[in-house]
């Protein structure tokens, strides 16, 4: 079942699936998509214009993490990986445990993306990659994008100090979807990481994952992220 993924390598939310994937150990052809071309060609598999898109060979396309992960999750065919370890179960537990993955996802590929990622991608990248030529980050959105950016890592601090992983007890696509926007923020040099030990400590735990590793070798052009970025003992 050999699949395709359209993506763009800051894009959370497509990085949350790449994530999943190398979880799962499935491979993938990587399809890179710039946001800012609006292609028609990408329009027509999802005309909402949003990644990641997951394509199949026998037709199959799923549009938005999403529907990915929850297909992933129901999908006995990603679990038989041929591993001998199994992967992470993507919403565990009981029914009010699964409640609780689903609100955490939501909030970090909703909320955090609407006041924090999207921002900081269009500020500091998108604009920057314009045909028409590159706009200079607004510093008042920058600011107020900064304000958001300690609100929710205070939140995730908290989650991270008082489980085990951020849903509970066991790891689960929330933790991933958490780690895929704030490595974005982290790769825009955006992340205070002394003033939030306990999000640094959980990040630490992913990041020293498996999964994470082509994630912390992605650059993008005119980009450059901090040492720190690549270093699991930042």
């Amino acid at each position: 079942m050999p699949l395709r993924l359209t993506q763009y390598r800051l894009c959370p939310r497509s990085r949350s699936i790449r994530l999943v994937l190398a979880e799962y150990r499935i491979e993938a052809e990587l399809l890179e998509e710039l946001p800012w071309e609006w292609r028609q060609s990408f329009l027509a598999k999802n005309p909402s214009g949003e990644m990641p898109v997951l394509e199949f060979d026998n037709g199959l396309m799923l549009c938005g993490a999403y529907s990915i992960s929850e297909f992933i999750a129901e999908d006995p065919y990603f679990g038989a990986n041929g591993s001998a370890s199994a992967p992470p179960v993507l919403i565990p537990g009981t029914h009010e445990d699964r409640a609780e993955v689903r609100r955490l996802i939501d909030w970090y590929h909703g909320k955090f993306d609407r006041e924090v990622t999207r921002e900081l991608l269009i500020e500091k990248v998108y604009n920057s990659m314009r045909p028409s030529g590159p706009i200079a980050p607004d510093p008042g959105v920058l600011r107020a994008v900064r304000a958001n950016l300690k609100y929710h890592l205070s939140y995730t601090g908290y989650l991270a100090d008082t489980r085990r992983w951020l849903a509970g007890d066991d790891l689960s696509f929330a933790d991933l979807a958490a780690a895929a926007h704030i490595s974005t923020c982290d790769y825009l040099g955006e992340i205070p990481w002394t003033e939030y030990p306990a999000v640094k400590a959980w990040y630490q735990r992913m990041k020293s994952r498996p999964a994470f590793r082509a994630l912390l070798g992605d650059r993008v052009p005119g980009t450059v992220p901090p040492l720190a970025y690549s270093d699991l003992d930042f």
